[in-house]
């Protein structure tokens, strides 16, 4: 029912403006895609007059469900009540991933979250000690300084004509690694088998243990994976609650619950600490940095350069027009990406225009840029802008006794 309508946004499919989501009163959404842009206007119009609802401070009207993502962001007050402290850090993410076009109804547009610990070994945790955190200046492949070095050189060294040059070959979220971190709960179980052939992984390439996970991201040069925001609200997605065999990883060690850090002894426990440690003030004082490098003025052009963070043109808006392409032979009809065994196979033997396809749907989409300037941080000052300093305002320890 049309009453039922309680916010509309503007989507992109496979970078092209012309989706849109529909938000319910009973806190469900769906997402349509629709053959071009002026479609999309048609239909904004023809519903009802609920802009992006009531939520960021912006007015109930058609006009703001067409504005860009760029556009919500300046006019929204949700970034000056995160600086007042009014919302919670979780909230201010959310916020910015579904203006910048980021969906729970679109797998290669998933929300993104950062890693914000670094610490998966230890008995305790303490939240008062820097060295527990992640530097949120950096992008993932940037933490470790032999792997930053490689990809600086990757990049200086660049030698292919045909694309420009780029820091990584895979990117921070895809729809495959979103499927990998949900394997273990539907709907994603069955989409994960639907991509394999109906069998799951080889064990040792899945989700088993947070700790290799975060050893992943930090040595292997084709993971630079971050989080999604069930790592801070969802712990049944660390449970095989379905009994699914997992098989067995190379060392003889049978995979099923994902193994949690020895500071938490149930999931719910790492969910907790670990939404705490969102919440903590040495996050608040540097999430702003991690804001830049994904949705703001560190996210493409000269300063995503210094900071190692280019990825594959193809991952950015604006890279390439779909819709401007008319030859019909170019334009063959694209088999479901979820449904390709072997992408890289795929675009060796593909049309131009298939091959941007399967690059865009299976290895990952860059959300829209939200600013352009450095993201303001939190207020008031906080002091612990130096990792060699620990923020005096929190004093919390989890442990597992």
């Amino acid at each position: 029912m049309f009453s039922e309508i309680r916010a509309v946004f503007s989507r992109r499919c496979l970078l092209q403006n012309t989706a849109l989501e529909v938000f319910m009163a009973n806190r469900t959404s769906v997402m349509f895609n629709f053959p071009d842009q002026a479609t999309v206007k048609k239909v904004v119009y023809s519903l009802p007059r609920v802009g992006v609802g009531t939520s960021y401070g912006l007015p109930q009207a058609r006009r703001i469900s067409l504005a860009t993502p760029r556009q919500l962001f300046k006019s929204s007050n949700m970034t000056q009540r995160w600086q007042r402290r009014e919302i919670s850090n979780f909230e201010y993410l959310m916020f910015l991933n579904t203006i910048a076009g980021r969906t729970y109804n679109d797998l290669n547009q998933y929300p993104v979250f950062p890693w914000v610990l670094t610490n998966y070994e230890s008995e305790e945790l303490d939240l008062t000690l820097p060295g527990n955190f992640r530097d949120l200046s950096k992008p993932i492949g940037a933490l470790n300084p032999k792997r930053a070095v490689f990809y600086a050189e990757r990049y200086e060294t660049w030698e292919e004509d045909q694309t420009p040059p780029c820091h990584y070959n895979s990117h921070y979220s895809t729809s495959a690694s979103t499927l990998r971190w949900l394997v273990r709960i539907e709907p994603f179980t069955t989409f994960f088998l639907n991509t394999n052939d109906n069998k799951f992984d080889h064990a040792d390439r899945t989700f088993s243990a947070i700790a290799r996970s975060w050893r992943n991201c930090q040595r292997d040069t084709s993971d630079v994976k971050e989080l999604i925001p069930e790592f801070y609200y969802l712990p049944e997605m660390f449970v095989n609650s379905n009994g699914y065999d997992l098989g067995a990883r190379d060392d003889g060690a049978a995979v099923c619950d994902v193994e949690l850090p020895p500071w938490a002894k149930k999931p719910e426990d790492f969910v907790r600490i670990n939404r705490m440690a969102l919440e903590s003030e040495f996050v608040s004082c540097q999430l702003h940095q991690w804001i830049d490098l994904i949705f703001g003025y560190k996210q493409r052009g000269p300063e995503a350069a210094r900071a190692l963070n280019v990825f594959h043109y193809l991952t950015y808006e604006g890279s390439v027009a779909l819709d401007s392409i008319a030859d019909p032979l170019l334009r063959e009809k694209l088999p479901d990406p979820y449904f390709i065994r072997d992408p890289y196979t795929f675009l060796l033997n593909s049309s131009f225009i298939k091959a941007m396809e399967v690059q865009i749907q299976c290895f990952g989409q860059t959300p829209s840029q939200l600013l352009l300037e450095p993201h303001p941080p939190q207020a008031p000052p906080c002091t612990c802008v130096s990792f060699r300093r620990a923020p005096s305002c929190l004093r919390t320890r989890c442990s597992r006794t």
